[in-house]
């Protein structure tokens, strides 16, 4: 893990401060470029940088295992396409979407789980963008590690805000605005209406929640868990310590980075497929 490196030197060179370590700190968004439109911040900082790189790359992903070259008989490269193209469809899209919105909506639903797989991904990558330098004989460089966009609530939420939104536009389109909110009132006695109906309307604000929060704590906890058994070794101040918290934070890195990563970008699609598809034919 590179990104150690540069943590154990700039602990080592500010040990002498009294600094308490708080991992919460690696989570911090100052602006880098401020950008003020109005009551708006548009401000540039590490979490749109990631963005910005995790686009890049599921374009390129998109283009060069699917798009580039392909042939009847399909290469490694092709295959791994085939296989992330068949996840989306029959896993995902066909799961949770009626037969009559697949073509609609399957660009939507494959695009977001491969793009929220490849910014947790580079969460897990260590990369010079921490915005902390440490001097080597003279020489200010930068010190790498590791971050995920999708650690941030306003990234996950933003995310969440776009199935949101598809999944009532597309329920009224399908059924009109009348046909479509009574089909959020439930066949009870008129009595309990009152009562159900306010607990309806908030049931849906909370599969925005439920979707932003559910891969925004997956991803903050995983990686304030790795940043504490490394920190565990300064601020225990013995290095006898790291004998320990290196395996586990090395661990909990593997775990991350081979279960969590792709089991929360399928979970976010899967979901926004079957919250599109039952706007689309409500239960009721």
């Amino acid at each position: 893990m590179n990104f150690l490196l540069g943590v154990l030197t700039l602990a080592a060179e500010s040990g002498g401060e009294e600094e308490k370590f708080d991992p919460s700190h690696e989570f911090e968004l100052p602006a880098w470029v401020s950008i003020h439109i109005g009551p708006l911040d548009m401000s540039i900082n590490k979490a749109v940088v990631y963005l910005w790189i995790g686009c890049v790359l599921t374009i390129l992903i998109g283009v060069l295992l699917m798009r580039w070259k392909v042939g009847v008989r399909p290469d490694r490269r092709q295959t791994i396409g085939e296989t992330i193209y068949d996840i989306a469809q029959s896993q995902v899209a066909e799961q949770g979407l009626p037969t009559k919105a697949i073509g609609r909506w399957f660009p939507y639903v494959a695009s977001l789980m491969l793009f929220i797989w490849v910014i947790n991904m580079v969460g897990f990558i260590p990369l010079p963008l921490t915005g902390e330098t440490w001097e080597v004989g003279g020489v200010d460089l930068p010190v790498w590690g590791i971050y995920a966009a999708t650690s941030s609530i306003s990234v996950t939420l933003a995310l969440a805000l776009l199935t949101f939104i598809f999944t009532h536009v597309e329920g009224i389109r399908e059924n009109g605005v009348r046909r479509y909110f009574k089909s959020w009132i439930p066949e009870v006695p008129k009595g309990l209406l009152p009562l159900l109906i306010p607990l309806e309307i908030l049931g849906q604000f909370m599969r925005l929640v439920s979707l932003s929060v559910r891969l925004y704590a997956n991803m903050l906890a995983g990686h304030m868990l790795i940043l504490t058994f490394i920190g565990l070794i300064f601020v225990l101040g013995n290095l006898a310590v790291a004998v320990i918290a290196v395996p586990a934070a090395t661990a909990f890195y593997l775990f991350e980075v081979v279960i969590v990563v792709s089991i929360q970008a399928f979970i976010f699609a899967a979901l926004s497929a079957i919250y599109i598809g039952s706007a689309i034919e409500p239960e009721h």
